[in-house]
């Protein structure tokens, strides 16, 4: 018997694999969390095979799904690449991101996103949060993800991140100024923290900054000094040792998205953008 398989199923398929969520799959592409869970099954039903494990706060994929999902995915590029003859001209859509917001994974983060419209072009600026915002208001950026501490003007709240003073678990309490490594001068997470230390009362020195995030993630595990750092894209195996060395607690940020787009597609890819950040 030959299976005809739903591309709307297996789209949702790909979405609710790469969210680990259906509710983010949901809001990526535009539709109800009720809508994706019933063609999951109805593919799954259809295939004979259970692709994804159900759990309160998580899905994964399970062996089969893993076995599928390469599949899938070219399946839904040669749809694209099928519907590009038919496609409107190219669409450019200019995106401001703050490293501080996404980390180092930036670059993948956005050619997984590209995947959803060849078609749409897209000019990337990552920079400082205020130089974004800035930008944003000049009206050269069409989106911008920043990072915000304290009140700002509007837009959509994606993810709520706890700071902390992460360094390599080998380092040792200075007896001196307090080594910190920072993304660059003018970051608002460096004038956050220098002004926490400076109220406490608490010397310091910059032993390492600028060179973008991935630098500074490495700066921080080879030992060269402490980076106050959302604890979401802190470095795998670094520690967070604000309560031990007695530094003053940093709180917390806003992780917030600024869009002015009006047209379908380029909405689309906020959509994807923001279920992205949210399920990061």
């Amino acid at each position: 018997m030959t299976t005809t398989l739903d591309l709307d199923a297996v789209s949702a398929f790909l979405r609710t694999a790469e969210l680990s969520s259906f509710t983010r799959a949901a809001e990526a592409l535009g539709t109800a969390q009720s809508l994706v869970s019933t063609r999951i099954k109805r593919l799954e039903a259809s295939l004979g095979q259970t692709l994804l494990q159900r759990h309160p706060r998580l899905v994964r994929l399970t062996p089969d799904g893993e076995r599928f999902l390469p599949a899938a995915r070219e399946l839904m590029a040669a749809h694209e690449r099928a519907l590009q003859a038919f496609r409107q001209p190219a669409e450019r859509i200019t995106i401001g991101i703050s490293e501080q917001a996404v980390g180092a994974d930036c670059p993948t983060l956005l050619a997984r996103l590209a995947r959803q419209d060849p078609t749409l072009v897209i000019g990337l600026r990552i920079e400082p949060s205020a130089a974004l915002e800035a930008a944003y208001e000049r009206g050269e950026l069409d989106v911008a993800v920043i990072l915000r501490l304290g009140q700002g003007r509007t837009g959509e709240v994606l993810r709520r991140d706890v700071f902390g003073w992460f360094a390599a678990p080998a380092l040792p309490r200075p007896d001196g100024p307090l080594p910190l490594v920072n993304l660059v001068a003018e970051c608002r997470l460096r004038l956050h923290a220098v002004a926490a230390l400076e109220r406490a009362g608490r010397p310091w020195r910059e032993s390492f900054i600028g060179g973008g995030m991935a630098a500074v993630l490495a700066a921080v595990e080879g030992g060269l000094g402490v980076s106050p750092l959302a604890a979401r894209i802190a470095p795998r195996g670094s520690v967070d040792v604000g309560a031990a060395w007695g530094l003053p607690v940093l709180g917390a940020s806003e992780v917030v998205l600024r869009s002015n787009v009006v047209t379908p597609r380029a909405n689309a890819f906020v959509r994807e953008l923001a279920a992205a950040f949210r399920a990061g």
